[in-house]
């Protein structure tokens, strides 16, 4: 959920130096005084130090987003996360206090995409979700990023139905996707990404997609702009229940839709490089996964190879 604030200051970032690794000299020093750490403290916290888990509650949640706003660059969580992850710290440098369970010191939030793609065909849909936020502690030790989203997507695939995980880097920021590099993530796009969004038409301190003026909450508020006695059945905890919509009203707020969107304010955004990784629950699954992909899809040499005329 960008807001107008966080591009103005994108606009005029120098991306000689990724805005990542700037969070982290911002961040160090005050985590250091924070936790009671030295430089050589620094370097005795290990990969093997960690813990990885999927969770589910509130206030883990609401931890999460804490942690994403001090540490990931964008600073704020996107829409429609559906599955959050942390990495825990648990080894003999844990400062006293801190809870059993370990020191935060890594998210990600994975979720649905902000649309659907055909890279596995008609059943896409139900197959993929998208690295929506990710970012580790400025204490961190090197490659907990790539060892921690290896194991989310692990973890998806043996609880869940998902097989496609998507991501975008953002070159505009210093990115060039270091860490789908070193998971063997394959380059889908070099102009990936919306290229378009619109002023928040009832908060124009925020930057929002197309898609939601189509969500749930957007068309409670054109219901009632248009004077329409909304009923608790035309939704569920994710989506629209049209079905349940009388064809009268469900034309009024499709339309009522466009309309609000066709008079937002747009802003042009860079393009993004899109990433993708397919994983099977066994050998079997993921070679036919992955040669389905690459046989409905192009894919690109990654940005390290090209910069060295390769």
């Amino acid at each position: 959920m960008a807001t107008i604030e966080l591009l103005n200051k994108l606009e005029n970032y120098d991306n000689s130096v990724c805005y990542q690794y700037r969070r982290r000299e911002d961040t160090i020093e005050e985590d250091k005084q924070k936790y009671g750490w030295t430089d050589d403290d620094l370097k005795e916290i290990n990969l093997d130090d960690f813990v990885f888990e999927n969770i589910t509650s509130d206030s883990d949640k609401k931890e999460c987003k804490e942690f994403i706003e001090r540490y990931e660059w964008l600073g704020c969580l996107g829409w429609y996360n559906t599955h959050y992850f942390t990495a825990r710290y648990i080894g003999n440098k844990k400062p006293e206090g801190v809870d059993e369970r370990g020191l935060l010191g890594g998210v990600i939030v994975m979720g649905m995409p902000n649309a659907f793609s055909k890279c596995l065909g008609e059943e896409t849909r139900t197959l993929e979700r998208l690295v929506n936020r990710g970012a580790s502690a400025s204490w961190a030790p090197p490659y907990l990023a790539t060892k921690f989203l290896n194991w989310c997507c692990k973890w998806m695939v043996q609880n869940t139905q998902y097989r496609l995980f998507t991501a975008y880097s953002d070159p505009s920021a210093g990115e060039l996707g270091t860490i789908y590099m070193a998971s063997n993530w394959w380059l889908m796009s070099k102009k990936g990404g919306a290229t378009t969004m619109c002023i928040n038409p009832y908060d124009n301190t925020k930057v929002i997609s197309d898609r939601r003026f189509r969500a749930r909450s957007f068309y409670r508020k054109y219901a009632e702009e248009l004077g329409i006695e909304w009923q608790d059945n035309w939704k569920d905890d994710t989506k629209m229940l049209w079905e349940n919509v009388p064809d009268d009203i469900e034309k009024q707020l499709r339309d009522y839709a466009k309309k609000k969107y066709q008079e937002a304010e747009k802003i042009k955004m860079p393009s993004k490089l899109k990433w993708a990784f397919v994983l099977g629950k066994d050998k079997r699954e993921t070679k036919q996964l992955r040669k389905k992909f690459l046989d409905l899809n192009k894919v690109y040499d990654h940005p390290d190879r090209l910069s060295r005329g390769k």
